[in-house]
């Protein structure tokens, strides 16, 4: 296949993958991220690999960019900033609790859990889900796949219906963008006027 169709096809298959999400199911998560905005609940997002760089990336545009001021965005932490945490709990306890582990000391009732993963069946997100049941935190998973074992532990399911790792991943990142958009009042702005 040549390079520009093979770029066409990759972008036809992103699209078909996005416009099989749930919008209501986004809409949901948008609203408990306003309300955790509102009452300043703590976001935790997680994830591995290029899941990992997104709860990165998330956690940015939640706690600053969602409205360019100091002191206004959420207080969004991502999981896998702190590598020495990270890499203690993994040695100490095993890599599938080193999220779980986090959740335990920091989160409180009524927090939110964010869960990015391709699979749903990363043995570190779905302990992070349970701990999250556990103590009374929300959670929302964002999924590709078949959407795995995560599934049936998140409150939240945004299921990703594409068996592509990096369409999974590009989702995850189209989809806190619009949440964040949202959040920030974009969608009202960019409304047309009275005709």
């Amino acid at each position: 296949m040549q390079a520009q169709a093979f770029f066409a096809d990759y972008l036809d298959r992103l699209q078909a993958a996005l416009r099989r999400v749930d919008l209501g199911a986004v809409e949901t998560l948008a609203l408990w991220l306003a309300a955790a905005r509102a009452d300043g609940s703590q976001v935790f997002l997680a994830g591995n690999g290029g899941s990992a760089a997104n709860a990165l990336h998330l956690a940015n545009d939640l706690l600053y960019t969602v409205s360019g001021r100091m002191g206004d965005g959420l207080r969004a932490h991502a999981l896998t900033a702190n590598a020495a945490t990270l890499t203690c709990l993994a040695n100490d306890v095993g890599y599938e609790q080193a999220l779980a582990g986090q959740l335990a000391v920091l989160a409180r009732p009524g927090d939110l859990l964010v869960c990015l993963s391709g699979s749903g069946d990363s043995p570190n997100i779905l302990r992070a889900l349970e701990q999250a049941r556990a103590i009374g935190v929300r959670s929302c998973a964002v999924l590709g796949y078949g959407g795995g074992t995560a599934r049936a532990l998140a409150d939240l399911v945004l299921h990703v219906p594409v068996d592509d790792m990096q369409i999974a991943e590009d989702a995850q990142l189209v989809l806190g963008h619009m949440v964040m958009q949202w959040l920030r009042g974009d969608a009202a702005r960019a409304a047309p006027g009275p005709g």
